[in-house]
């Protein structure tokens, strides 16, 4: 046996499950679930119509292995709204790789990019996806937890990572926007961190699976976008990650792809090409219809946004909560235990939420996720306001 399967930690949802242990949530109130970030909107009937073609298209052969590297079709389907969206030309052919979700390709990079036989480190934010931390210790590393600062947002505060630390670093996590935080990361703090990566010589892996929801004017910035803005336009030593999950509502698609560096991209395929990680035909032909789509993401978009804005302010009134930069969760601040307070509300109100101390690691001495709590607005508006109403009437009735 793997010996470091025993280092893993339970899962977020693993740890609210033992919490809920033995609650009995209040019968008189439907469940409402704003504990998991999976996306409730309808998925467009485009997506599904290109998906069922694709099943009944003669060329489209299931008897046939799909190649790793997706088709030349689908790898430009990926340039072309790099171009659109960030005004990048990537080159299909080496830039650009189809993955089954951003989940298994943020594992599989850790695996390529790391050699645990040089006291490896991967350094995540904190709070943090508790993918990255699985990934670097079943590479063989050890995971750093770079602080946040509630005073920014949440922002990762690169510049308490030690020197020492950074020095063994092969691998840097970056979420922007970020999970559970919604910060959005600057153009200065990119170039700090490529700074960094010139020294150190780690890859940076940029996930941004949130990019399409946001709630200012200005779009997220991208990590590939920042760098060909400092003039790295041959992305030397980074790796971004984007899905369709978020972007388009079909998390059970399993679809998105990873762009940047050709040198990463050429080794990443040798490790997928034996790890069995080829997309199937119909999903590759759903894919291209959604990328090449932005209607359905700008009416996406307008929801989460409408959402938002009712949302927000009625929790605002009794938590410390404030609208995120980007991204579906809000970051709420509680009094008291977060546990205490997830279990009371689900006992009390039928509301789930996530309790922020299971998204980060005690490091440093503390835990930047105690005292706050995840809320995954997913669902359709009435739901979640019906949630925040209640939530709003437990945080009265504990006061």
């Amino acid at each position: 046996m793997n010996p470091d399967l025993a280092r893993l930690q339970p899962y977020p949802f693993e740890r609210l499950r033992q919490l809920f242990a033995g609650v009995t949530p209040n019968p008189a109130l439907r469940p409402i679930s704003l504990g998991i970030g999976e996306p409730k909107h309808p998925t467009p009937d485009f997506i599904k119509q290109a998906l069922t073609a694709a099943l009944f298209d003669p060329t489209s052969d299931l008897a046939a292995y799909p190649p790793t590297a997706g088709t030349p079709r689908l790898r430009e389907a990926f340039a072309g709204w790099l171009q659109r969206r960030y005004g990048l030309a990537l080159d299909p052919a080496t830039q650009v790789l189809p993955v089954n979700g951003s989940r298994e390709a943020l594992f599989a990079l850790v695996q390529t990019v790391v050699d645990p036989a040089r006291d490896a480190v991967v350094v995540c934010p904190n709070p943090f996806y508790q993918i990255y931390e699985g990934a670097a210790l079943l590479a063989g590393a050890e995971a750093y937890y770079a602080p946040s600062d509630p005073a920014r947002n949440f922002a990762i505060d690169w510049d308490a990572v030690p020197d020492a630390v950074w020095q063994r670093t092969q691998l840097l996590f970056v979420c922007s926007p970020g999970n559970p935080t919604g910060a959005v990361m600057p153009l200065a703090e990119w170039e700090k961190l490529f700074a960094l990566s010139d020294r150190h010589g780690f890859v940076i892996a940029s996930d941004e699976c949130y990019s399409e929801i946001y709630f200012r004017d200005e779009p997220p910035l991208g990590g590939l976008e920042a760098a060909a803005r400092l003039g790295r336009r041959d992305f030397r030593n980074l790796v971004a990650f984007t899905s369709l999950s978020k972007r388009s509502n079909v998390p059970g698609l399993r679809s998105g792809f990873v762009a940047g560096d050709a040198a990463l991209m050429k080794a990443f395929l040798l490790y997928r090409t034996y790890h069995g990680s080829a997309m199937s035909p119909v999903v590759q032909a759903a894919s291209i219809a959604a990328w090449g789509d932005e209607d359905h993401v700008v009416a996406n978009r307008a929801q989460y946004r409408a959402k938002f804005a009712q949302v927000t302010p009625v929790l605002a009134s009794v938590l410390d909560v404030a609208l995120p930069d980007a991204g579906f969760y809000l970051w709420a601040g509680v009094t008291g235990s977060d546990t205490d307070f997830a279990r009371d509300l689900l006992a009390q109100y039928n509301v789930t939420v996530l309790p922020g101390s299971y998204l980060a690691r005690e490091a440093q001495g503390a835990n930047p996720g105690a005292g706050r709590i995840r809320m995954a607005l997913v669902a359709e508006t009435a739901e979640c306001l019906e949630a925040a109403q209640r939530i709003v009437q437990f945080v009265q009735s504990r006061s």
